[in-house]
C-alpha cells in the first residue's frame, strides 16, 4: 500500500511517494529534508516516469483540484492506469500543512509531502476528501465554466465598441442588443455585415456620427463568433441537463425560476444530493452544547455543507470581544449566479417570481431594505435563505422527512 502526493503546476508536477504513515515522534520538517521528491513534465515521458515510480501494488493518488485544466490530465491518466484518485480541498490542505505538520513555507515539494501525509492520516475517513464527480457532471461543469468565460471575454469587447460608437454612430451606442433564437444580436450582426436591418440603415443615414470604422466592424464580428460559440455550448449543455437522473433536481429548480445556466452551475456543485446527507439518507443533525446558551443546540451539518458548497455559508471569526462573520469558500460562480437571480427574479416587483417561494423571498428582501440594512447585506441574507429553502425542497423531493 502506497500513497502518492502530487502537487500540480502548469506544465509539471512534484510527486512524493510514501509507503507508510509518518511515525508519531517524527518532526514533519525533518522528514521534509529526508524525503525524495520527483519532478515530472506534462508530456509522455513525464507520465511514463510517474508510472514507473509507482510500480506495482495498490497506490492511492492524492491531489488538489487545481482547476479543470491542469489536474484533469494527470488525474485521468492515473485513473486509466488503475490508481484510485482522491482530491483534497485547498483550505483543508493549507490548514493541515501549517497547523498539523508545522510546514509554514509553501512550495511544491512541501505541498506534495503534505498531500501524501494527509492521505495516510485520513485514509479511512471519506468525508475528508472531495467527492469525485461522475462523467456527466464533469462535462456540465466544464461547459458552464466555458460559458462564464465567454461572458467575461465579451464584456471588454462590448465596452470598447460602445466607446467608439459614441462618436462614430452615437444613436446606437447605448442600445442593448441580445440574440433571439439562433440568430446573433441584430446590432452586432448588422455592424459585422451579417444581418440586414432597415432600422439601422435609416438611423445610420441620419446619424450625426463621424462614420463607422473597420475596427468597430471587427469588434462586432468577434462578438458574433463568440455568440455562435455560446449557442453551440448551450445546445450541448441543455442536452446533458435533459438526462433522466437530473429530472427531479430540475423539477425543484423550476419552483425557484432558475434559468438553465444557473441550473447547470448548481447541479455541478450539489449532484448527487446524497453526498451531503448522513449514511441513512437523511440530513445529518447533531445536538451539542451551545457555546453561548450552554443548552443543547441542534447543528444542521448537512445543510451547512450544502450552503458551503454554493458559497453561501458564513464563517465565524472571533477573537476576544471582536466577533464577525464573512462568507468565504465554496463556489464563487454559484454565489454570483444566485445574486444575479435575485436581481432578475426576486428584487424587481414587476418580474418577481409569482409562486410562494418568490413571494416569501421578495417580502424578506423588501423588509430587509426597509429596515435600513445595507443592500449588499440584505441580498446576501436573502441568497442564504434561498439556499436553505432549496435544500429543504430537494430533501422533500427525494424523501418524505422533515429537516
Amino acid at each position: 500500500m502506497k500513497i502518492l502526493g502530487i502537487d500540480i503546476s502548469k506544465a509539471s508536477i512534484s510527486a512524493c511517494l510514501l509507503s507508510e504513515k509518518l511515525p508519531a515522534d517524527t518532526d514533519a520538517r525533518d522528514a521534509f529534508y529526508k524525503t525524495n521528491f520527483h519532478k515530472f513534465q506534462a508530456n509522455a515521458a513525464g507520465i511514463c516516469g510517474l508510472l514507473d515510480l509507482i510500480g506495482v501494488g495498490q497506490t492511492i493518488a492524492i491531489m488538489e483540484p487545481t482547476g479543470i485544466n491542469y489536474q484533469k490530465v494527470w488525474g485521468t491518466q492515473l485513473a486509466r492506469a488503475g490508481l484510485e484518485v482522491r482530491l483534497v480541498g485547498h483550505a483543508e490542505l493549507r490548514s493541515f500543512r501549517q497547523h498539523h505538520l508545522g510546514l509554514p513555507d509553501k512550495d511544491d515539494d512541501a505541498d506534495a509531502l503534505a498531500l501524501a501525509l494527509y492521505g495516510w492520516e485520513y485514509l479511512h475517513i471519506p468525508k475528508r476528501f472531495l467527492q469525485i464527480r461522475e462523467g456527466a457532471i464533469v462535462k456540465i461543469r466544464e461547459l458552464a465554466l466555458r460559458l462564464a468565460h465567454l461572458n467575461r471575454v465579451q464584456s471588454p469587447i462590448i465596452n470598447r465598441a460602445r466607446q467608439d460608437l459614441a462618436w462614430q454612430f452615437p444613436e446606437v451606442a447605448l442600445i442593448r442588443s441580445v440574440r433571439f433564437g439562433e440568430k446573433v444580436p441584430l446590432l452586432w450582426g448588422w455592424l459585422a455585415g451579417e444581418r440586414p436591418s432597415k432600422k439601422y440603415d435609416r438611423l445610420y443615414a441620419e446619424s450625426i456620427g463621424l462614420g463607422i470604422t473597420e475596427s468597430v466592424r471587427q469588434h462586432a464580428a468577434r462578438l458574433c463568433n463568440l455568440q455562435r460559440e455560446e449557442m453551440t455550448i448551450e445546445q450541448e449543455l441543455f442536452e446533458l441537463l435533459a438526462a433522466p437522473q437530473f429530472a427531479r433536481y430540475r423539477k425543484v429548480f423550476a419552483r425557484f425560476g432558475f434559468g438553465q445556466r444557473i441550473e447547470a452551475l448548481l447541479l455541478s456543485q450539489i449532484y448527487p444530493l446524497q453526498n451531503y446527507l448522513a449514511a441513512d439518507g437523511k440530513p445529518e443533525v447533531k445536538i451539542a452544547k451551545g457555546r453561548r446558551s450552554g443548552k443543547p443546540t441542534k447543528r444542521y451539518l448537512s445543510l451547512r455543507r450544502f450552503m458551503k458548497a454554493l458559497g453561501c455559508a458564513p464563517s465565524q471569526e472571533s477573537s476576544g470581544d471582536l466577533q464577525k462573520s464573512k462568507v468565504a469558500g465554496g463556489s464563487a460562480l454559484c454565489r454570483r449566479a444566485l445574486w444575479q437571480w435575485i436581481f432578475t427574479r426576486i428584487e424587481p416587483n414587476n418580474r418577481r417570481l409569482s409562486n410562494e417561494t418568490g413571494r416569501h423571498l421578495g417580502e424578506m428582501l423588501d423588509s430587509e431594505k426597509a429596515s435600513g440594512r445595507p443592500v449588499k447585506l440584505a441580498r446576501s441574507r436573502v441568497a442564504a435563505k434561498a439556499v436553505k429553502l432549496l435544500f429543504k425542497e430537494l430533501v422533500r423531493e427525494f424523501g418524505s422527512f422533515q429537516i
